[in-house]
């Protein structure tokens, strides 16, 4: 399976769209991977929510998400913040060329943090990490932070999950620390580890790029960067459902 990740400026978006198209339509991608809440610019750099900035977020990601089929791609994975009710969430969403949109699950784990004060914004969602389903491909989705709950890593694993995706906004100077993150999150599972983030500068943040794709042993196969913001690698499947049956993902955790 041809999977892409990328690293999106969403102060760019307009011209990084048509670069986005035109790569994966060349490399032929079937799965896409954006970073956490890309179709707006990072708003969670202040602790004080602000209303007209959330609802602007929220709209634009509704009319962006409108666009997803001028990529030609089988599968986008994304999250959006998201009204439900009274409450506000970032949610992940699956939009395929047969089905269309889909919610998956919302984020549960929110930082509080400066440049990140995310659960000033919205609400924390019920622990709810159960795999989507897209045709034979099963996959597990663990937004940003929730990437260091490896608890979940290890119960995707179990129930057959071949890829780990991470879409974040995560800052350069903790760049290192993220891609070991998702090394140790695909050996703990036994499935690849994709992640997409955000790029250029958000207040006083500056966003870090440097997307991943892991194989389920933690070798990392690909990187983005400003010169490749785009990277579509083939994914032996069987690799992850082999990985399964062996070490450590065999060892017996249950309780004596």
């Amino acid at each position: 399976m041809k999977a892409t990740i990328t690293q999106i400026d969403p102060c760019q978006l307009e011209g990084e769209w048509t670069q986005l198209q035109d790569h994966v339509q060349s490399e032929q991608s079937e799965l896409l991977l954006l970073p956490e809440m890309c179709f707006s610019p990072w708003f969670c750099t202040t602790p004080k929510r602000a209303e007209g900035l959330w609802r602007a977020a929220v709209r634009a990601h509704e009319i962006w998400r409108r666009r997803l089929p001028e990529l030609g791609v089988q599968a986008v994975i994304g999250t959006a913040p998201r009204n439900c009710g009274e409450k506000r969430y970032n949610v992940a969403f699956m939009w395929t060329a047969e089905r269309g949109l889909r919610w998956l699950r919302a984020k549960t784990y929110l930082p509080n943090d400066e440049g990140y004060w995310e659960a000033k914004w919205y609400d924390r969602a019920p622990i709810d990490f159960e795999p989507a389903i897209h045709g034979s491909l099963s996959l597990g989705l663990m937004i940003c932070t929730e990437l260091w709950f490896l608890q979940h890593a290890r119960d995707y694993g179990k129930r057959g999950v071949q890829l780990l995706l991470n879409p974040r906004s995560t800052p350069r100077r903790t760049n290192d620390k993220w891609l070991a993150g998702g090394r140790t999150a695909a050996v703990v599972a036994g499935a690849f580890c994709l992640s997409s983030n955000h790029t250029g500068q958000a207040d006083h943040v500056e966003l870090g790029g440097a997307g991943w794709i892991c194989n389920p042993d933690g070798e990392v196969l690909a990187t983005t960067s400003a010169e490749a913001p785009f990277v579509t690698i083939d994914l032996d499947l069987n690799e992850a459902d082999a990985a399964k049956s062996t070490y450590p993902r065999y060892v017996d955790d249950s309780a004596l």
